[in-house]
């Protein structure tokens, strides 16, 4: 197959003909391609596999992480442990397609690899890699960790991604009619394509940008001079930098600049979308920010038969259903830490990405109230935590190694590690209740719940995110009420929130 005058590879719908090239930093695609780590790849590979499903005319762009995001393993005494071991995948095709990328003022070769979209059921995926013999070891290494905490490195993945996924674009002849920014990793893409079409209105014509994050100080700042040093502005002069995004001092905002390059721009939530336009309004020249609510590709996640009892109103065999469900995921949990659960019992799930605001320890901070909980005889209770915390994130890793230390104290408390596609999708299936409690507004989306709601769980949540459009409380799931948590502290908060759970 040649890919220099690419084509999507299967017939393409009347509705959906716009050729869209979409950027992400992270696909969890399926579970064996280990190149994401939460919410926002969760996202872009339910985008895959939806618009493979309607036939658009898209092409997903992403980072062939060689190490991925990290593998969770075990200490000895059952707590974190942080592993980076070489994925190999033979799945993906050589396009054949090299290149140079400018980093640092030196060359470095980039090599494109294509998950097909018949392996997996998604949208043509392209996935750069620099672990290439050509390139010296630190060039190496650009491609080796999701998320690396080495900022020279991290500001080297936005160049690949952007640039570089732009300069894809040219090298397979596809010209898109759209670049659609899934956050703004890869926002150094409208910097070449200024170079190539030569001003802001026209780079405005052809980009898109989705948002993500609900407060200023989460979006991603690097210091302006470090960015030119390390080529991110494809040979533009800082005084132009400046005068055609707006930005003032020495921090270059890649969000700020998304909304000045973007044509239009969303939150993940209609809460969301709010929060983002209270969060920009004090800015000139950003574009309109609309709120699209996440998604999540029912093909993959749902399970088919809860579906068919539900829609044939057959509550025995929807029990049954869930029920086998429920023990064949406590198999996992029994394999992982030894703590075979009863599938008879009601059962509370927490399993996400391991951050402060998520607050995965809320239902313990009161010791007494928890263990009254999980020793009620009359009501008896299961509880499961799972969720990678960002592998230099001390604080997320000290909450979940306090976790599995409290888990040793009781037979029917568990903390699993692995915390990945196929992990996920079992321990929905094994979840009576879905927990959802981060700080309120902090939580864009928190699309779990949508992919746990298609295997028969129940929500519980404070109310934020999608949350806030579903649940009908006590009829559909249960929502903390809300109240005005922008004049409290977050001791309060978490009081409050805490209480009401």
């Amino acid at each position: 197959m040649s890919f220099r005058d690419f084509a999507v590879p299967y017939a393409i719908d009347a509705k959906y003909t716009k050729k869209v090239a979409y950027f992400s930093m992270e696909f969890a695609v399926h579970q064996p391609l280990k190149i994401y780590s939460g919410g926002l790849g969760y996202l872009s590979g339910s985008h895959l596999r939806s618009a493979y499903s309607l036939r658009q005319n898209l092409i997903g762009i992403g980072i062939l992480w060689k190490y991925g995001y990290y593998d969770q393993a075990r200490n000895q005494d059952q707590t974190l442990q942080v592993q980076w071991n070489e994925k190999i995948y033979n799945f993906l095709e050589d396009t054949g397609i090299k290149f140079q990328v400018d980093i640092h003022g030196h060359p470095v070769w980039v090599k494109a690899f294509y998950l097909n979209p018949e392996t997996f059921k998604s949208a043509p995926l392209f996935l750069l890699s620099t672990d290439l013999p050509e390139n010296d070891y630190v060039s190496q290494t650009i491609t080796h960790r999701l998320y690396e905490a080495n900022v020279a490195t991290k500001v080297a993945q936005l160049i690949l991604l952007g640039v570089r996924g732009a300069k894809l674009t040219d090298e397979l002849n596809f010209n898109p009619a759209l670049y659609h920014l899934n956050e703004a990793h890869a926002v150094s893409s409208a910097f070449y394509l200024y170079n190539k079409l030569g001003s802001v209105d026209a780079v405005k014509q052809k980009l898109v940008f989705t948002t993500h994050t609900p407060e200023e100080a989460g979006n991603e700042k690097h210091d302006i001079f470090l960015c030119e040093k390390m080529s991110y502005f494809c040979g533009l002069s800082l005084d132009e930098v400046r005068k055609i995004t707006g930005l003032e001092g020495d921090l270059f905002n890649h969000s700020l600049a998304a909304l000045r390059f973007a044509k239009l721009a969303n939150g993940v939530s209609q809460l969301h979308g709010e929060v983002s336009r209270q969060m920009w309004k004090k800015y000139e020249g950003i574009c309109e920010i609309k709120a699209i609510t996440n998604a999540q590709n029912w093909n993959y996640w749902a399970d088919k038969q809860l579906y068919h009892y539900m829609e044939s109103k057959n509550d025995i065999s929807f029990d049954d259903r869930k029920t086998y469900l429920k023990k064949r995921a406590f198999e996992i949990v029994a394999d992982q830490t030894g703590k075979l659960m009863n599938k008879d019992v009601f059962t509370i799930v927490w399993a996400r990405r391991f951050a402060g605001y998520k607050r995965a320890d809320l239902l313990t901070r009161d010791e007494a109230r928890f263990e009254k909980l999980v020793t009620n005889t009359k009501y008896p209770v299961q509880v499961i935590w799972a969720g990678k915390p960002y592998p230099v994130d001390y604080p997320a890793i000290s909450e979940f190694n306090n976790l599995v230390h409290l888990s040793k104290k009781y037979d029917n408390v568990a903390v699993c590690i692995g915390y990945e596609l196929a992990l996920s999708k079992r321990l929905k299936q094994a979840s009576d209740l879905w927990l959802n409690n981060p700080r309120v507004p902090r939580e864009a989306s928190g699309t779990s719940g949508m992919t746990a709601a298609m295997n028969g769980a129940v929500n519980c949540s404070t109310n934020d995110g999608w949350i806030c459009e579903f649940i009908n409380h006590g009829n559909n799931g249960f929502v903390v009420p809300p109240i005005d948590y922008e004049n409290i502290s977050v001791h309060e908060q978490d009081e409050y929130d805490m209480n009401k759970l």
